[in-house]
């Protein structure tokens, strides 16, 4: 790995924390409200107590990094979401989808991988 990605890394590690933190409550908060039924209102209720997690964590992370390096790793929540509907709610992933989410974190390596 170049210097200029690990030193970015450190820099930013507070923010890339937090910033991961909110791609996982958001991508949570969005399975619990699929899994939302007029008879499971707890779910919506998650859902929603997870989203404002996941924005907080989201203010507290631009606080403590570079917002060129901390904006496309928000991206990671697709990667999240992925495996969350893989694996809470019996999604099937296609190899399109694998290799979508693979260009995906390509994209955030090469735009957020270092301050500029």
């Amino acid at each position: 790995m170049p210097k200029q990605i690990i030193d970015s890394i450190n820099k930013n590690k507070k923010g890339i924390i937090f910033i991961l933190c909110s791609a996982v409550c958001t991508s949570l908060g969005q399975a619990f409200w699929k899994l939302f039924n007029e008879d499971q209102w707890i779910f919506l209720i998650l859902g929603f107590i997870l989203y404002v997690f996941g924005a907080f964590f989201m203010i507290v992370a631009f606080r403590h990094g570079s917002l060129s390096v901390l904006h496309p790793l928000l991206s990671i929540g697709y990667l999240f979401a992925l495996i969350i509907g893989f694996f809470l709610l019996n999604e099937a992933v296609s190899f399109k989808e694998l290799m979508g989410i693979a260009i995906i974190l390509i994209g955030v390596l090469l735009i957020g991988g270092e301050d500029h």
